[in-house]
């Protein structure tokens, strides 16, 4: 399973270590450019996300059409030419001209899908925690090597260094990324459009975690060089000293994050936890002038935003139908990269007329309706998987599971020649489904 997944989440980490690696420095970088200001600067920070969210759902239907990987290909050359308009720009529309040129290369959820088509659903969750932990290295990585590079030599060699990424990942998936197995799905065509994945209430509601959670990154990001520079005067060169604790302890958060989560089924209370980190981060940095409060306070981010890291695509990925994955995380993504623009364009809007007081108190009123959202979920774990071979049940009895209560999703894996069947373990029980496709001796 490791092998089919690696490669995948290495394309990830690598286009995410290329938006990741200029976080650290780009709103006060963009505040320096001709024409720049608190506001353009949040959008710099969040841009990217604009075309994203356009462009995700599109992308993820396309990859369901044409194939992943040649989704990817368009995906990653779109990717590298907003990073070489970055590099290039010399005031802050060009800048934002390829900050949303980048975000067009949106891919995130067509490698999403094409792992979870690698995986069989009951190592969905370890596959994703593997993807979620290399990218969470590679977000390590960016914070450091970001700030280091960036004050070293300039913002703009961040830039170059993000389009050769670019490049060596298309390396990677065409030369280590196999073909996907063959699945056949027993929905209409009907069945399998946009809308239907806004029934599953649940889905819905992992929908809107996306937006709040990736909207507090966005806020987060445009705030803390700002304030490392400004509150607290230190150059791009020291931020590390801020960032390196708080990711170590963001990293460490994710173990025990995804053992309650998946093992214990203990998703939803995972997720409030990791708001009143969130919550209490921004307190600490909107209402404190102490360096030491400060950095605790970012270390409480790294926290509760890494807390969800290993849970939120395996979640959307339970929740959704097979021949659903690629829409469904299209727009579970879509909703994230929303929230990455609108909380970049809202957290440099608050701090232009309010400073980092106004910023605290938006983010702290989002948390309490986001902890209200969260306790209506119920925990993935209600959704189980039977797995069952060719030789002793017949796949011919499948379209019979449509009217079973409790039945969510079912499917043939026809490289592995298993018959796969979700379903709700409140309302049915496994031996009834085994009963019924069984084969006749």
């Amino acid at each position: 399973m490791v092998k089919k997944v690696l490669p995948l989440s290495l394309i990830v980490a690598l286009r995410f270590f290329g938006l990741f690696i200029v976080l650290a420095v780009l709103s006060q970088y963009a505040l320096q450019l001709p024409g720049g200001t608190a506001f353009l600067a949040g959008v710099a920070v969040g841009g990217y996300a604009f075309t994203q969210a356009v462009l995700q759902v599109p992308y993820g239907v396309l990859s369901d059409k044409i194939g992943r990987k040649k989704t990817i290909l368009i995906g990653l050359l779109v990717f590298a030419a907003g990073s070489v308009i970055c590099a290039v720009a010399d005031n802050i529309y060009v800048l934002l001209l390829g900050r949303f040129l980048q975000g067009a290369g949106a891919i995130g959820s067509v490698v999403t899908a094409m792992i979870a088509d690698y995986v069989r659903e009951d190592e969905r969750a370890h596959a994703m925690a593997v993807m979620g932990m290399v990218i969470a290295l590679s977000f390590a990585a960016a914070m450091i090597i970001g700030p280091i590079i960036g004050g070293l030599y300039s913002v703009k060699a961040l830039f170059w260094l993000t389009a050769i990424l670019a490049l060596l990942a298309l390396g990677i998936l065409f030369t280590a990324v196999p073909e996907p197995p063959k699945i056949v799905h027993h929905y209409s065509e009907e069945e399998a459009k946009i809308k239907h994945v806004f029934k599953d209430k649940d889905l819905v509601r992992m929908y809107i975690t996306f937006l709040f959670h990736s909207s507090t990154m966005a806020i987060a990001f445009f705030l803390i060089p700002i304030l490392m520079k400004q509150k607290f005067n230190m150059g791009p060169e020291h931020y590390w000293k801020v960032y390196l604790p708080a990711v170590i302890f963001g990293i460490l958060s994710m173990g025990p994050a995804a053992v309650f989560g998946e093992k214990y089924h203990r998703g939803k209370e995972v997720f409030i936890v990791s708001i009143l980190f969130i919550a209490a981060s921004f307190a600490l940095m909107g209402f404190s002038n102490s360096f030491l409060l400060f950095s605790v306070g970012a270390v409480f981010f790294f926290i509760g935003f890494n807390m969800f890291e290993p849970l939120l695509q395996s979640f959307v990925s339970k929740f959704a139908k097979v021949h659903q994955k690629g829409a469904a995380l299209g727009v579970a993504n879509t909703f994230a990269y929303i929230g990455i623009f609108l909380g970049g364009a809202i957290g440099g809007l608050l701090y232009q007329y309010g400073h980092e007081k106004a910023v605290a108190i938006f983010v702290l009123l989002v948390c309490v309706v986001w902890i209200y959202w969260i306790v209506g979920m119920r925990n993935p774990g209600v959704r189980a998987n039977l797995f069952l071979d060719f030789d002793l049940y017949d796949k011919e009895k499948l379209p019979g599971l449509k009217v079973m209560e409790g039945v969510t999703d079912f499917y043939v894996n026809e490289t592995e020649e298993i018959i796969v069947v979700k379903y709700d373990s409140e309302k049915l029980d496994e031996d009834t489904i085994k009963d019924f496709l069984r084969k006749e001796s």
